[in-house]
This record gives structure tokens, C-alpha cells and sequence, in this order.
């Protein structure tokens, strides 16, 4: 955890400038509904709201998260700063923190790298969840249209893969997503008959808004 904190403090000395201008910043709220609530290929809830609010300034951003975990309630917390070159190429850098209100689990606290150019994004997390360090890569591929797809996999202390294939599309300003997780065994909350984990499938529909 010092590592972490460490690293988070840099973060926040990095984003002071970001914090003394939040009066000029863009804010936007949103709201959303999920049939199952995953997270990087791990089941949290079935029919899980969620609500948050994000602060962007000049490449500089925070912001909150929450949503509902059946044992309380998820609250994120997370700051940083991105750009994107004229030639199509982002970055950025950041620290998110994952609190509950109840027993459903312990606080996560992680450093997040991103990068991005074409129909491609890659990000790097490097974590830790109370003894354990983990760190967590994932690539996405936007193909346009709405359809995207995304292969994500744990290491270090962490174990485990998962594949998401999904499509997004805005009505009336509302946003709506179908997407298929297959997640390996590691991840996945379904069992066989004899007990043991398998491999689990789901099919997520989501709906939010942002105002």
C-alpha cells in the first residue's frame, strides 16, 4: 500500500493545477442500469443502478462512481490526466480507488496507464487489493458502428481472462449497450455439477444517460 500512496500522491501534485480551476471545468453527470453488473470480466450483481459525476479540464479529469453491490454500495474514486496528439494518438495516467460500504469486498487501489491510436486502445493497471499486488491488461479494438471488442487478463497475485464482444448505440440521447463476457474459470461465479468452477457466458444489457 505505501507503493500506491506513494504513487498517488505524485498523481495529485501532477493534477494541482486541475484543482484550482474546477469553476472553469466541464461537468457532466450520468445515470445507468445493467442486467448483470461485470467488471473486467467478473460478475458483481445482478440488476445493478449506477450513478456518477466527472470533472474534465484541459486534459486534466476526476471523478466518482457508484453503484450497487447487493452488500452495500461500490464507490470509485479516480483522477488523472490524458491528452491526444493531432496525429490520433492518446495517453494518459491516473489512480482509481475502489471503496464499499459493506462486507461484499475489500478497497482496491490501482495506477492506470492508457494509450490509444486507430480502432485501437490498450490499458495497463498495476494494483493492490489488501496483501496481494495484481495487475491488469487489457486491449480493445473499436470497429466502428457501435460493435467493439475487448480481451482482458490478470497477473501477478491475480489470475484469470475474459473476452467481451459488444455493441453500443444512442437514441434520444440515451445509450444503450448489449455485450456477450466469456470469462475464464477463475473469474466466473458458475460451477459444475461436481462443484467446480468452469468457464462462465453472459449476455449484459445496459442502459444510461448522461446530462
Amino acid at each position: 500500500m505505501k507503493k500506491m500512496t506513494q504513487l498517488a500522491a505524485g498523481l495529485i501534485l501532477a493534477s494541482s493545477a486541475f484543482v484550482v480551476t474546477t469553476a472553469s471545468a466541464d461537468v457532466s453527470y450520468n445515470i445507468g442500469w445493467a442486467s448483470e453488473y461485470y467488471y473486467r470480466g467478473i460478475l458483481q450483481k445482478e440488476s445493478s443502478a449506477s450513478a456518477g459525476v466527472d470533472f474534465e479540464n484541459s486534459g486534466f479529469y476526476s471523478g466518482a462512481w457508484t453503484a450497487d453491490v447487493g452488500d452495500g454500495v461500490e464507490i470509485d474514486g479516480y483522477f488523472g490526466y490524458g491528452f491526444e496528439s493531432e496525429s490520433g494518438f492518446s495517453a494518459s495516467v491516473g489512480f482509481t480507488g475502489y471503496y464499499y460500504t459493506g462486507d461484499f469486498d475489500e478497497t482496491y487501489e490501482e495506477v492506470n496507464f492508457n494509450f490509444g491510436y486507430g480502432i485501437a486502445s490498450l490499458e495497463y493497471s498495476v494494483g493492490q487489493w489488501e496483501d496481494d499486488d495484481y495487475d491488469f491488461l487489457a486491449l480493445t479494438l473499436d470497429f466502428g458502428k457501435g460493435f467493439y471488442g475487448t480481451y482482458g487478463t490478470f497477473g501477478d497475485d491475480f489470475d484469470g481472462d475474459y473476452v467481451e464482444l459488444g455493441y453500443g448505440i444512442t437514441i434520444s440521447d440515451i445509450d444503450f449497450g448489449l455485450a456477450a463476457i466469456l470469462s475464464s474459470d477463475e473469474l466466473s461465479d458458475q460451477t459444475s455439477s461436481s462443484g467446480d468452477s468452469t468457464e462462465s457466458e453472459a449476455i449484459v444489457f445496459t442502459i444510461s444517460k448522461s446530462f
